[in-house]
């Protein structure tokens, strides 16, 4: 500027030359289409004085009239972000030219005025996310304390979000500390390379389905940005080993990594990130990976500080890479251990990691079809602190490898869950109950075909602690195998769930609220078709505590809604009758009544409660909401 102009005074016009790097840009951004409203100086028509008349009209002075480096100048110079805000939405030609002013370019003058620590988060969803509102942000927030998490999803079908927006984040706000991007195609490595070199309070960074994102943008974050701590990336088919070694060698302080379905992403990318983070990282998450052995072993032996670990869809990883991750020993802080869909899963390997892993609290296994009742017990024996497990989907744990698992670790046992195991039959059978009981307090069950009464009543004499149950879709037990465990338990249930369990009846329920009916806060029946209003009679006149209550498909009429409504002690939260038939219009007022404390209520497929009802609902329990 200084070239174009002869100026004299204070201070210096900015050398950085014209706004736009690229004299391009301007258009890219100013071109935004008829459907646009762009603000534009009018040209004013030419007016001819009469003859005789001795003065033209005067032309009327705009500051439109000036070229964009002298707004510039102008919008640099003024007294703070609050200003600089008013100018932007003037319009979109000078929202993007103040947009485009970096913090180095405000004049030294006024830069202290301004307060930016990074307290506001914006969060912008499908047809929201477009340049010109990333431009307006990085503008507007500088003067109410400054953007500090920016989360965008998807973008506009017309308008996308492009480089040219991020780059206006990046220049407005540098106390940006969260980013998180997802389905957004059309941001690559220029604009991830502004956010690095303006954002260097970066502590967060969250890329998910980003095509155009290589490890270009990953290095170049990776070296401007040391304060990282957290990094996600998934979906992202350009991203290989080169960002993650960037990340190993410039990001000391990175505590969480999670790399999920990155084709390219291999063995070395993994070790560089692990063996440099040693005594930092604590959350690791591998999924869908194309890596071997190596990696877990790197994981076994770099991870000293690691306390959750996820390991999930590793096609590549053998029984060897499991067995060398446990037997490096230094997984000595891990507590929480997930592994889904690892071939690799054998009983040697899960023995191996039990032992190598002596403080994990929490372990959950989900479709490893090699894994027998051997190995199941021999790790629950190995793990010597495990309180929560979790198997899903692992058909060769039988019946026998179940109660082995309760008696192996229930001293310390708290917490077991089987869901979808086709194994576990209900086969008569003897078990030498040990000296002590479980110390069980919440059992999970679900959609286990095979599970049955013996199993059950097993379990009744084994678990007397027992607060938490869920039976979910077990068509085989029946009042022969639920009444044991309802009255084998001393502690008192406070949530229950009997859904899909299609053989519960009224006398299952009435034993529940009965003995538990002091503890019960939450009960679904959802599906039980055989549960009627003689269940919620009980329910009303026993249970003091329930908020939750799940009668959907049950055969509920009027006459139970009303044994609900006139209880003293009752006081629902939420409320589902979804596809109760045979409640009407004649239970409005009891559930006017029952509404005054509800949160929420399901009346879908309720046939005989008509729109006029519902709508009269609606009017009337303001505070609820509503599924009709």
């Amino acid at each position: 500027m200084s070239q174009i102009f002869s100026f004299s005074g204070e201070e210096n016009f900015f050398h950085g030359g014209s706004v736009y790097s690229n004299p391009k840009e301007a258009g890219l951004l100013l071109s935004l289409g008829h459907h646009v409203d762009t603000y534009l100086p009018r040209k004013r028509a030419r007016t001819t004085a009469r003859f005789g008349d001795r003065f033209q009209q005067k032309k009327r002075a705009s500051i439109d009239v000036l070229p964009d480096e002298c707004l510039f100048e102008i919008f640099r110079r003024l007294p703070g972000a609050e200003e600089r805000s008013i100018c932007a939405s003037v319009s979109r030609r000078w929202l993007i030219l103040v947009s485009n002013i970096e913090k180095k370019e405000i004049s030294s003058a006024v830069l202290d005025m301004d307060s930016d620590n990074g307290y506001l988060t914006r969060n912008l969803e499908g047809k929201k996310a477009t340049d010109v509102r990333l431009a307006s942000i990085a503008v507007g927030t500088g003067s109410r304390g400054g953007l500090g998490k920016l989360v965008i999803r998807g973008s506009n079908s017309t308008r996308r979000v492009t480089n040219l927006g991020l780059r206006a984040i990046a220049r407005g706000c540098p106390s940006l500390k969260v980013l998180s991007l997802w389905n957004v195609a059309t941001i690559g490595d220029e604009g991830l390379i502004e956010i690095a070199n303006g954002c260097h309070q970066l502590e967060k960074l969250d890329l998910c389905s980003c095509p155009a994102v290589t490890a270009k943008a990953l290095i170049a974050i990776a070296e401007n940005c040391p304060k990282l701590s957290e990094l996600t990336i998934e979906s992202c088919a350009n991203v290989g080993n080169g960002g993650l070694q960037a990340f190993g060698r410039f990001c000391p302080n990175l505590k969480s990594l999670s790399i999920k379905d990155c084709p390219l992403v291999g063995d070395q990318g993994i070790a560089s990130v692990l063996s440099s983070a040693t005594f930092a990282l604590t959350k690791v998450k591998l999924q869908g990976l194309n890596i071997s052995d190596v990696s877990l072993a790197v994981v076994g032996h770099y991870g000293k500080a690691v306390t959750d670990l996820v390991l999930a869809n590793l096609e590549n990883v053998t029984e060897k890479g499991l067995w060398v991750m446990g037997r490096a020993e230094g997984l000595q802080k891990l507590k929480t251990l997930s592994i889904t869909s690892c071939v690799g899963v054998t009983d040697r390997g899960l023995e191996a990691v039990g032992n190598g892993c002596p403080n994990l609290k929490v372990f959950c296994l989900r479709k490893c079809a090699l894994l027998s009742d051997t190995g199941l017990v021999s790790f629950a024996k190995a793990a010597l602190s495990v309180e929560s497990l979790q198997l899903e989907e692992c058909h060769r744990i039988t019946q026998a490898g179940f109660f082995s698992l309760l008696l192996a670790c229930g001293a310390k046992l708290k917490a077991l869950s089987f869901t979808s195991c086709f194994g576990i039959r209900d086969i008569p059978f003897e078990v030498n109950l040990p000296s002590y009981f479980t110390t069980l307090r919440s059992l999970s069950i679900r959609n286990c075909p095979l599970f049955g009464d013996m199993n059950l009543s097993m379990l009744a004499k084994m678990c007397p602690q027992l607060q938490y149950f869920d039976l979910n879709g077990l068509h085989e037990i029946t009042e022969v195998g639920l009444l044991p465990l309802i009255g084998g338990s001393n502690a008192g249930f406070v949530k229950v769930n009997l859904s899909g369990s299609i053989n519960v009846t009224d006398e299952v329920v009435f034993s529940l609220t009965k003995l538990h009916g002091g503890t019960l806060e939450v009960l679904n029946l959802e599906g039980c078709g055989k549960v009627t209003d003689t269940s919620l009679a009980a329910v009303a006149d026993d249970c003091l505590l329930i908020n939750e209550l799940n009668i959907s498909r049950c055969a509920i009429t009027d006459v139970g809604i009303a044994s609900l409504a006139r209880s003293k002690h009752i006081y629902l939260q939420i409320l589902s009758l979804s596809g109760c038939s045979s409640v009407s219009d004649k239970s409005l007022p009891y559930l006017v009544k029952l509404g005054q404390n509800l949160m929420g209520l399901n009346i879908q497929n309720c046939n005989a409660i008509s729109r006029t009802v519902v709508d009269m609902l609606v009017e009337r329990l303001q505070r609820c909401d509503f599924l009709s």
